[in-house]
This record gives structure tokens, sequence and C-alpha cells, in this order.
């Protein structure tokens, strides 16, 4: 029976993807931070839907956390098939606003942990293929954002390297994908602290969890390499594309800078 891995899994796109897993059968680990959202959401999983439901309670910002999580699956003997990098968060507001220290937490969480779970998982996922890895990136990946300026960047980092893996892992039977959702209806803005402008504009456009997960799991396994989910997120995208850099950090700036 294949096994799931799936970070920030407590909470908005993460509990939403573990649930959409479970539907379809199939085991998952659950990580986050706080232990009693991981485990009544494991405890919910297994019984709705008769699945071996785990979980791991670690803060992705401690720098031994990658190395923390593949230990406990080598030890555990987790067929392990299938990693699902979601966690992520972001900080809004004027660059100096934050500590250096701020940032590099957010650094962390964003990139070191993907970069090093997907290093240290790949050797499990060729064993168990075929395996799939799924990067959630974000709208932001596509356009510097003035006012997200650090999180649109990692998302970018994100992006980019899912793309090149998706094609150099491919010989090996792993399947890589990357998402981009625009607004989600998550706490995202509560912990990005963004300000009310932003916040009006994304309960207009909001998709849900669950239908973002939905997609996110059948692109998964038809083996895309790249999914926008939703209407005005491709919109999003192609106005991006075909406007001036100069015009879309204007338009960024103006919903998430001062």
């Amino acid at each position: 029976m294949s096994t799931a891995i799936i970070t920030g899994a407590s909470k908005g796109i993460g509990k939403a993807i573990a649930e959409e897993l479970a539907k379809r059968k199939i085991n998952v680990l659950l990580i986050a931070r706080t232990e009693s959202l991981l485990q009544e959401h494991a405890s919910y999983l297994s019984e709705k839907y008769s699945i071996k439901a785990d979980y791991l309670a670690i803060d992705l910002a401690d720098k031994n956390a990658a190395l923390h999580i593949t230990s406990w699956c080598t030890e555990k003997k987790v067929l392990v098939n299938i990693l699902i990098n979601n966690a992520g968060y972001g900080l809004s507001g004027d660059f100096e606003q934050y500590s250096l220290a701020d940032y590099q937490n957010n650094l962390q969480v964003n990139i070191q942990v993907v970069l090093e779970l997907t290093y240290l998982m790949i050797p499990l996922l060729k064993q168990n293929a075929p395996s799939y890895i799924l990067n959630v990136c974000s709208a932001a990946s596509y356009q510097a954002v003035p006012g997200l300026t650090v999180y649109a960047a990692t998302k970018a980092f994100l992006l980019s390297i899912s793309r090149g893996l998706h094609y150099e892992l491919k010989p090996f039977n792993i399947h890589v994908t990357a998402i981009a959702p625009g607004a989600t209806d998550t706490d995202f803005p509560v912990r990005a602290r963004v300000g009310e402008k932003a916040k009006k504009l994304a309960d207009k456009v909001n998709m849900s969890p669950e239908s973002v997960a939905k997609i996110a799991m059948n692109g998964l396994f038809a083996k895309k390499a790249e999914l926008i989910p939703g209407f005005i997120n491709k919109l999003s995208y192609w106005l991006v594309w075909l406007l001036p850099k100069s015009l879309t950090e204007k338009s960024a700036a103006g919903i998430y800078g001062k």
C-alpha cells in the first residue's frame, strides 16, 4: 500500500491533500508543528477511510528536521512513494520590518527543508517506484511581489527546482509536479500579516483547500510538470507573462505594500 508524507498537514491545503490521498486509500504520514491537530486529523482519516495515518510533530524551522523525518521513516520501515512538500509561509510588509533571523527561518521552511527532504528521500522513492513528489508553489512564483518579496523569491526557487527535477528524475520513475495556487481560504494571510486590502481582495477570489487538493492529486498522478488551479489564477499567469514587469510589480505593491 502506498504511503505519502505531507508537510504542513495540520491545516489548509496540506490537511486537504491528506484527506484527498486517504480517499484514494493511500496511507499518510502527517508532518507539522502542532501535535494535537495532527493527532486529531490522523485519527479522523484512519477511522473514516480505513487507512494507516501516522504523524510526526516537528518544527520545520529546526535545521535537523529533514534528517529527523527521513530517519523516522527508515527506522519505522515505512515504504514511502509520495512526498508532498506543502509547508511554507510568507512575511508581508517592508523588507526591513523583519529581523534577519525571521528571514533565515522563512528560508529554512520554504526552501532548505524542501531541498534537504527531497534529496534525502530520493533513495527511498527510487526503491518504491513509481513514486511522486508534489511541491506546493504559489501564483507568486511567476513574478516579484513587493511587500511579499522574500516569499515570492522562495516560491520562484521552488517552481524552478520542481521543473528541473521533473526532467531529471523521470528515468527513475519518480514524477515531480509543481502546483501554483493563488488565493486560497487558509490562514496564510494571518501568519503573513497581510493588510486588510489584500485580505478583502483574496476573499473575492479564494479557492477552497479541498478544490486545490483535488486538482493537485489529479495532476500529480497524471504526471504533470506544472499546475495552475482555477480560472482566475490562469488568467493572472498570462497577464504576468504578457505585461511589462514594472506594471505587474507596481500592481502587486499596491496590494501588499503600504
